[in-house]
């Protein structure tokens, strides 16, 4: 399943590939297209008019194209909407846009709720024009808002069986949201069809495959095994072979290594996409590749959203996309009381990562001019965790927060004194407390997380990292 996941990145910029239908604009018009006849430029009349919406058609309600993987075998197809680019202005945004890339587990056309075995958050900065990614895997175990402990992968399903508002989505955002302290803006979420129909419709990717794969028991899509055995070397690949590569856990490195074939075949799939002769087979393809996406293919993005965000995309060079996953070496394996195995975060570890790979955006710290009063209001009762080998750290903390009208109410220790950051878990919805806690304590908005249910009788926790000192002013007092 994390296979498709690992493409995701391609396909949004095949959804949203300005640079594909500035150029088909350009060039349609001289271009001899015989599978089908498509006008992607009509007539707007004012900027204000609705881009998306079809004008009297210049064809009939339903086409028929030729699918590239079933030659001779025509399909019944919707002609993609008519679309006028020259009205979309470039993403004007400053802020970083975060989305959730979710890969749906459905087998033998089951419908009902479904997992995600795998994440991706992918973060685009607008303004330094670079992205970035982190994978997270299915068996991290986290706290899901509104349910408690359980693996991350179940967030969507619990949405969906739950009728959670947003659905599985939203409460997969909200989980990894609260988890990692990144506000997440978007989801899209593909499915194993969407990605096989992406890769034959753009005839195949080709990589170079580091070591020979034998897995005999890869599964297949309705509980079974599908055995898939791939040679080393230069290799192409089709739509199920390239969703077998990507998928498979059959190496030495398992996970690890499956994220390194994930970005192999993203390179793969952008370079391909990049190549001026899948230009006029896009064109005659766009109905399949539309009718696959819309079937195939949910995001909580706009139409104008999703072309907006392609005229930013084009813009970021490779060598500004910085890929991460949470391996072995930021999680602990652990068996849960009912004998689960499943991932423990280490919180301090991966918090180093996410700050490494979704650097806030500078700005200026917010000013609310009453904010002692506010946080008063609040009422927020504070604890205060030692996670340094610092001796005494929490009680002369304590005494600092006290000074300046925080209710600190526990001095503890954490469970480890390893943590490399302070960390702010709010149990609620305590903005003022929280902020005043980052301005006090000079910490970045990303070491402020959520949580659902305290170890204690407080609301907010602050657990102390190392590089935290009580602020000299106040020693000297």
């Amino acid at each position: 399943m994390a296979a498709i996941v690992a493409v995701i990145f391609g396909v949004l910029i095949v959804m949203s590939g300005i640079w594909l239908f500035r150029t088909i604009q350009n060039t349609a018009a001289n271009l001899a297209i015989t599978e089908v006849d498509l006008t992607l430029s009509p007539e707007v009349d004012e900027i204000s008019a609705d881009p998306f919406k079809t004008p009297e058609p210049l064809h009939e309600p339903v086409i028929n194209v030729t699918d590239p993987s079933r030659p001779g075998v025509e399909i019944t197809a919707t002609p993609v909407p008519l679309i006028d680019l020259s009205i979309f202005e470039p993403w004007e945004g400053t802020e970083r846009i975060n989305v959730l890339l979710l890969g749906i587990d459905t087998r033998c056309e089951e419908e009902g709720p479904t997992r995600t075995d795998s994440m991706i958050l992918m973060s685009i900065d607008p303004v330094g024009k670079t992205a970035s990614g982190l994978s997270l895997p299915r068996d991290l175990w986290v706290e899901i808002p509104a349910f408690g402990p359980d693996r991350i992968n179940k967030a969507n399903y619990l949405g969906e069986l739950n009728e959670y508002p947003g659905g599985g989505p939203a409460l997969a955002m909200e989980t990894v949201e609260n988890f990692l302290g990144v506000r997440v803006d978007h989801y899209l979420a593909v499915n194993f069809e969407a990605f096989r129909d992406f890769i034959n419709l753009i005839d195949g990717i080709q990589v170079d495959v580091p070591e020979t794969i034998s897995d005999p028991t890869y599964p297949d899509e309705c509980y079974g095994y599908d055995p898939f055995y791939m040679q080393e070397g230069l290799q192409n690949l089709n739509g199920p072979l390239a969703l077998k590569y990507a998928r498979t856990r059959a190496t030495d490195g398992g996970d690890i290594d499956r994220a390194a074939r994930q970005q192999a075949v993203i390179l793969s799939v952008r370079q391909k996409l990049l190549d001026v002769n899948m230009i006029p087979k896009l064109i005659a393809r766009a109905p399949l590749l539309y009718n696959s996406f819309q079937k195939n293919v949910k995001t909580s993005f706009t139409e104008t959203e999703v072309i907006q965000l392609g005229l930013l995309v084009q813009e970021i060079e490779r060598s500004d996309i910085r890929m991460g996953v949470i391996d072995y070496n930021y999680v602990n394996p652990q068996l849960t009381f009912d004998n689960q195995s499943v991932l423990l975060p280490n919180y301090s570890f991966i918090a180093e990562l996410r700050s490494e790979l979704f650097p806030p955006v500078a700005a200026p710290p917010q000013q609310i001019d009453d904010l002692p009063d506010l946080v008063l209001e609040e009422g927020a009762r504070v604890a205060v965790w030692n996670g340094t080998q610092v001796f005494g750290l929490a009680a002369e903390t304590q005494t600092y927060l006290e000074e300046m009208g925080i209710n600190v109410v526990e001095v503890n220790n954490a469970e480890s004194a390893t943590y490399r950051s302070t960390e702010v878990i709010d149990y609620g919805r305590h903005e003022y407390t929280t902020l005043f806690l980052t301005q006090a304590m000079d910490l970045p908005p990303l070491n402020v997380k959520s949580g659902s249910t305290p170890d204690g009788d407080f609301d907010v926790l602050v657990i102390l990292g190392q590089g935290w000192e009580v602020p000299l002013v106040h020693n000297e007092q």
